[in-house]
């Protein structure tokens, strides 16, 4: 199992701590590869809030006594002393992320970007934005440079926005219209890798081309053809992690033919040239 976790100060800190409104004490994520099950079990919650994204495959998690297989693209909000029961399966592929907060002023702040914390599942869409957010958390908690307390606490609430954003906008859209979209997005998925033509696959559906990118851009935040490129990029990234590959053998795997044009893709998303990213992660 691929884990990247990062805690405050570089220890386990108390997780019950008043003296600021926002404070963020642990952040990491979870790749379930070889591991044939990953549970946990806190009968009693914890003293702090906690807050899973699932960026693919899916979760179980269990609330009074009921199951709920949690996708991609949803959160999962646990409020402090809440009972937590959830468990991964190494054949859903399971990619989370996770993180841990607390402070005075909690309640007022998922207050103000209308985070309910009664109905803790709540549909967010798969951007890759919340992932590259939950990345630099983590490697802020890491490197713990000058003032990272204060970035990290900022980088939540921008979480939080992006939260509050995408619930709004999820409003405006039927519950046909909405699982339109999700069957879009699990068919891009498992699909990225291959030459996608968005015309054909909404005329495939009944619908214009025109109107499946506006509600796709809509409820995600992205149009289908950038979400096709962020699951390329991302599956890139993890296979520069994660494998001895080449940069041609990645490029291919993920759809491009021809590496150059991955590499110039892969350094205008990130900022950086494959080798350079490989060469980053494996310090």
């Amino acid at each position: 199992m691929y884990v990247n976790a990062a805690y405050l100060n570089n220890h386990l800190p108390a997780v019950d701590d008043k003296s600021k409104p926002l404070i963020v004490t642990s952040c990491g994520n979870y790749r379930v590869k070889t591991r044939p099950v990953v549970e946990t079990k806190r009968p009693v919650g914890r003293s702090d809030y906690q807050l899973l994204y699932i960026a693919s495959g899916k979760g179980h998690f269990f609330i009074d006594g009921k199951e709920h297989i949690v996708t991609a693209g949803n959160i999962i909000l646990y409020v402090p002393d809440e009972p937590q029961d959830y468990v991964y399966y190494k054949e859903d592929k399971t990619d989370v992320y996770w993180i841990h907060f607390t402070g005075s002023d909690v309640d007022t702040i998922l207050e103000y970007y209308n985070v309910p914390v009664k109905n803790n599942i709540l549909y967010i869409g798969t951007s890759p934005d919340y992932q590259w957010i939950f990345g630099q958390i983590i490697q802020e908690l890491q490197l713990c440079r000058h003032r990272y307390e204060e970035v990290i606490s900022l980088q939540l609430r921008n979480i939080f926005l992006l939260i509050s954003r995408s619930l709004e906008s999820n409003k405006s859209f039927s519950n046909a219209t909405e699982k339109e979209i999700a069957m879009a997005m699990h068919y891009f998925r498992a699909n990225y890798n291959q030459e996608i033509s968005i015309e054909e696959y909404a005329e495939s559906r009944n619908m214009t081309a025109c109107w499946f990118i506006n509600c796709f851009k809509q409820i995600t935040g992205q149009t289908p053809l950038q979400y096709i490129l962020s699951m390329r990029i991302s599956n890139a990234q993890s296979l520069l992690e994660n494998t001895n590959y080449s940069i041609t053998e990645i490029a291919s795997q993920v759809g491009y033919e021809n590496s150059l044009y991955f590499s110039r893709l892969f350094h205008k998303q990130t900022g950086m040239a494959p080798k350079e990213y490989r060469k980053m992660r494996s310090r």
